[in-house]
């Protein structure tokens, strides 16, 4: 997200950006995010939220059954829209994202292509490319992610930076699964495990999993690791557990990754700069990460053209308006996960009876605001 955006408002504002792509295509799928905050503004001022809002799932309810599939707990997302003015919505990260680059029009895009390599001369960057070949650029800007490959040619291994929440999160994508309950996210929970569903267009169904990694002895190293640790971990589980393991037989594109945050103390080096989960990863389970990865990259973007392309003074600016904002995020974000699989029935009791207290009205938004409250004003760089 943090690419394609970025991109745009350089393009927008003069300068000429190449986007490189390691994914052959547009990929396909995915989970399903939930988007407010600057994120839907910065969507807003590029031109593409009447397109977000046509492919928006506007998800009414959020249920949790028991192992024979009875309610536990149910809330309606009426205090979500209210405390963000109706500017929120659900949509698939694939469809998001499809809008986000058919928008940047005229950019110089390459697809099945990385970087494999770069060497700042201080006057310039020479980058090498997963196809054999080498270009020179003013400016290189790693937005690849959770697991990035520029972080790591720049600043150095993962390990340095990476905070590992406890929890591995998995996702994929069946048709003609029944049942179905339109605009509703159906979840079973037990300790330190969840499985959850919600029915997409065209007869589809997600399924996430999220669970503890006290459930996992090792990563598994490929897909057919992957679904044969989710019927290890999950082979006892009642409610729709059985049929939704068996459905997942035919499935070829399987998400399978740790829950983790990027912790940066510095988000750029040289004419290298990071945005988004690269450089401030909140975590898969943080509900914002969208938001942040797209506000990261209009402010990066909105600095260089208000610095006239001075690459150090917009780093700094950009770092400055955005380092402590997203820290606090992060921050935030370490209590979600729990909300998701809690680790003991007494949390997950208590999550269940709160789920069930946001349907009381002005309790409600009460409980939810402060994962509302943005403390951002958003700058304003103008139109070049």
């Amino acid at each position: 997200m943090a690419g394609p955006t970025l991109a745009w408002w350089l393009n927008k504002y003069g300068h000429h950006p190449v986007l490189f792509e390691a994914a052959p295509a547009l990929r396909e799928g995915g989970y399903v995010i939930d988007f407010w905050g600057t994120g839907y503004d910065i969507a807003e001022k590029m031109g593409v939220l009447p397109d977000l809002k046509k492919d928006a799932y506007y998800i009414e309810r959020v249920r949790s059954v028991s192992a024979g599939g009875w309610t536990t707990s149910s809330m309606n997302t009426k205090a979500f829209h209210e405390l963000t003015q109706g500017r929120y919505l659900s949509i698939a990260r694939s469809d998001l994202a499809r809008h986000l680059f058919n928008a940047c029009d005229g950019v110089d895009v390459h697809f099945g292509t990385s970087i494999t390599s770069a060497r700042d001369h201080g006057d310039k960057l020479s980058v090498g490319l997963s196809d054999g070949t080498e270009e020179e650029f003013d400016l290189l800007v790693g937005a690849d992610g959770l697991h990035s490959k520029i972080r790591q040619l720049t600043f150095g291994s993962q390990e340095l930076f990476e905070k590992q929440i406890g929890f591995y999160v998995a996702a994929f994508i069946v048709p003609g699964y029944k049942p179905r309950d339109e605009l509703t996210y159906v979840s079973h929970t037990q300790p330190g495990r969840q499985i959850s569903r919600v029915a997409l267009r065209g007869d589809q169904t997600l399924f996430l999993f999220v669970f503890s990694d006290e459930f996992l002895k090792s990563p598994p190293r490929d897909e057919g690791g992957e679904k044969a640790a989710l019927r290890d971990i999950y082979k006892d589980m009642g409610w729709e557990a059985q049929s939704i393991l068996s459905c997942m037989d035919d499935v070829k594109d399987i998400y399978f990754d740790r829950v983790s945050q990027i912790r940066m103390s510095e988000w750029s080096k040289g004419r290298v700069a990071l945005v988004g989960d690269a450089s401030a990863c909140a975590s898969l389970l943080a509900g914002e990460g969208t938001g942040l990865a797209m506000t990261e990259a209009y402010v990066l973007a909105g600095e260089l053209h208000k610095a006239s392309g001075d690459y150090r003074v917009a780093f700094e600016a950009y770092q400055d308006c955005l380092h402590s904002y997203v820290m606090d995020k992060q921050e935030a974000a370490l209590g979600f996960a729990g909300l998701f699989a809690p680790k003991n029935w007494f949390s997950l009791i208590v999550r269940d009876l709160s789920m069930s207290l946001v349907s009381v009205p002005i309790l409600g938004q009460r409980l939810l605001a402060g994962s509302f409250r943005s403390d951002l004003d958003l700058p304003d760089y103008g139109v070049a």
